[in-house]
């Protein structure tokens, strides 16, 4: 299925070539020329060799992988150097980082205070605090903060970043490991690979309970 080398000028001479040609001034590119048409034609009306229409029958033949898009969905996010997820079903919102105030006789790691979110006074926490672990002082660009809702019950988070949305099966998460703290790890459903780092699946049902018992 090529053409034959006597009749390829386009790609001895032509715009292919070294550009020699004495007609290649006035069709100024070889697809203009009726001799590349010609060519063209040629190999349109050539007959077409077995093992080609064997091979492509054999490609087409092969049986499509299934495609599994993950019956769950969760927002990665990054918090005190720990990468976390949680189920998309309860983000409301991700806002920029504004204001949190006190709240007055109230000494608690966890709910630090409340801030003001398109007007309405939500309920802001520390889920590092929730987790066991450090939140840093100083938040950098990347840091957000996050509307969740489950059931009414609704909170702010601050993170450090946001990241994506992944879809994924239970099947996917792997164990949580033993080196985990413990407070973390009571909170993680599994580890999900995630750009080749681990992701704990955080379990939004107790930590939503465990978030209203500090305003108790």
């Amino acid at each position: 299925m090529s053409t034959s080398p006597a009749t390829d000028c386009w790609k001895r001479i032509g715009t292919w070539g070294d550009r020699s040609c004495p007609e290649l001034p006035a069709y100024i590119h070889c697809r203009n020329c009726p001799v590349y048409s010609a060519g063209a034609a040629r190999l349109l009306d050539a007959e077409v060799p077995e093992s080609y229409l064997i091979e492509h029958a054999r490609h087409y033949a092969r049986a499509k992988p299934a495609l599994r898009p993950g019956a769950r969905s969760a927002v990665i996010f990054r918090l005190a150097g720990e990468w976390l997820a949680l189920s998309t079903a309860v983000f409301r919102e991700i806002a920029p980082l504004r204001p949190v105030h006190s709240l007055p006789h109230r000494r608690d790691r966890v709910v630090t205070g409340v801030s003001n979110i398109r007007g309405e006074l939500l309920v802001c926490v520390s889920l590092a605090a929730a987790l066991g672990f450090t939140e840093g002082a100083t938040p950098g660009a990347m840091a957000r903060l996050a509307v969740i809702n489950r059931d009414g019950d609704r909170f702010v988070f601050r993170t450090d970043e946001i990241a994506e949305l992944c879809r994924f099966d239970d099947a996917d998460l792997g164990p949580v490991p033993a080196t985990l703290a413990h407070a973390q790890a009571t909170y993680t459903r599994g580890i999900l690979t995630w750009r080749e780092r681990p992701v704990g699946v955080l379990d939004d049902q107790l930590l939503f309970y465990t978030l209203n018992r500090n305003l108790g």
